[in-house]
């Protein structure tokens, strides 16, 4: 079952956000297999990221690959992302 996941990340630019893609993106292979959608909305403290996942188990699998990389860049870690069991989604 794909998973709604909200992640805030405060003092996080979108510059940071953009570097980091950046490296993500540069990666071999699938970076984001298994990620549905992903929107990334701008606040006046930082970031809310909103991605939809096929299962929890790709979500843990990127969060593996991206957090390295955050925390190397000397990106400040967010809070527990709130995870959702969708009832359903679709793309008109």
């Amino acid at each position: 079952m794909a998973i709604l996941v909200k992640s805030v990340l405060p003092g996080i630019t979108t510059d940071q956000y953009d570097a980091l893609n950046s490296r993500l993106q540069a990666l071999p292979g699938d970076t984001f297999a298994g990620c549905i959608s992903h929107a990334c909305v701008p606040t006046g403290s930082g970031l809310e990221i909103y991605d939809l996942w096929e299962s929890e188990e790709a979500m843990r699998k990127f969060t593996g690959i991206v957090m390295p990389i955050a925390r190397d860049m000397g990106l400040p870690p967010g809070a527990q992302p709130e995870v959702h069991q969708t009832h359903a989604h679709w793309t008109p």
